[in-house]
């Protein structure tokens, strides 16, 4: 089971003097369970690629599919298909209407003709997933909420539609440092905790060297680099910084340590794991 993008090219205002390409001859699987990182610079097709992942946006050719269902169908076995990706768009505050924030989040799954009784669970499950305690935030009105509760709120509506594949493009843009690390530890938990399928759209290099199990680097509407990222930090920073992105600072750090004679291990992603591992090779020469 998989999303599957085959030979998918998309063009902005075709035959205009506008015209530019965003994807070109996309080929790309991205299986069920993986948590997958997405990035590459300003303009390289990350956001115009994963708004084709659930019909949001129609190839100018080739095609995509969702566990072997066409997007693209009138029927209900597309509209299926297309349930199963959630998107939290950049600064998914903007998508918030309702006058209160239950009803917000309650506003996807009473689409889906649910229950009420099974609405209220899954309200309750999503508020609870994103920090937000019902009784304190249930009633309120989500546009008297801080910038980063309201960021909360619409994470909280997509995932109380519980699909099986979540794509979040730049969910930590504009939030402070706590509120990011707050995001993601809750994306993270998501993942672990269900299973859900995790597809990031992020510029925050050291949280995605952290979380994800695979790395795609776009530049120019291509896929440049596709592993996993202690290989492509290892390998392909040349193809990196030519996209205009780098490794983790981490990363350059112990890279910089190894080229003055250091033994360290330049393939740690994580601050704690560079600290354990130098404190190791210098304790061991005293």
């Amino acid at each position: 089971m998989s999303i599957r993008l085959s030979d998918v090219s998309y063009t902005y205002m075709p035959e205009t003097p506008f015209e530019r390409h965003a994807l070109k001859n996309i080929n790309l699987e991205i299986a069920r369970g993986e948590f997958v990182g997405i990035i590459g610079h300003t303009g390289s097709g990350k956001s115009t690629l994963v708004q084709h992942l659930n019909g949001l946006l129609k190839p100018t050719s080739g095609h995509v599919s969702v566990d072997g269902s066409s997007l693209y169908g009138k029927g209900a076995e597309a509209k299926k298909a297309r349930l199963r990706v959630g998107m939290v768009f950049q600064y998914p505050e903007h998508q918030l209407f309702e006058e209160t924030v239950e009803a917000d989040i309650a506003f996807g799954p009473r689409n889906l003709g649910l229950s009420q009784e099974e609405i209220e669970r899954r309200v309750k499950s999503a508020m609870k997933f994103a920090g937000l305690d019902y009784e304190a935030f249930a009633a309120r009105s989500p546009f008297q909420l801080s910038g980063g509760q309201m960021r909360r709120v619409a994470i909280a509506g997509v995932v109380a539609l519980e699909p099986e594949y979540l794509v979040l493009d730049e969910p930590s843009a504009g939030l402070d440092p706590r509120g990011r690390d707050e995001i993601f530890r809750e994306i993270q938990e998501l993942h672990t905790k269900t299973g859900t399928t995790v597809i990031l759209v992020t510029h925050n290099m050291e949280e995605v060297a952290r979380m994800a199990t695979r790395l795609i680097v776009m530049n120019h509407g291509s896929i440049i680099l596709d592993g996993s990222p202690v290989d492509i930090f290892k390998t392909g920073r040349a193809k990196l910084l030519a996209a205009g992105v780098d490794v983790p600072n981490v990363t350059n750090l112990m890279i910089e340590l190894k080229a003055k004679g250091l033994d360290v291990d330049t393939t740690v992603l994580t601050a704690g794991e560079a600290a354990d591992n130098i404190f190791t090779i210098v304790g061991g020469r005293g």
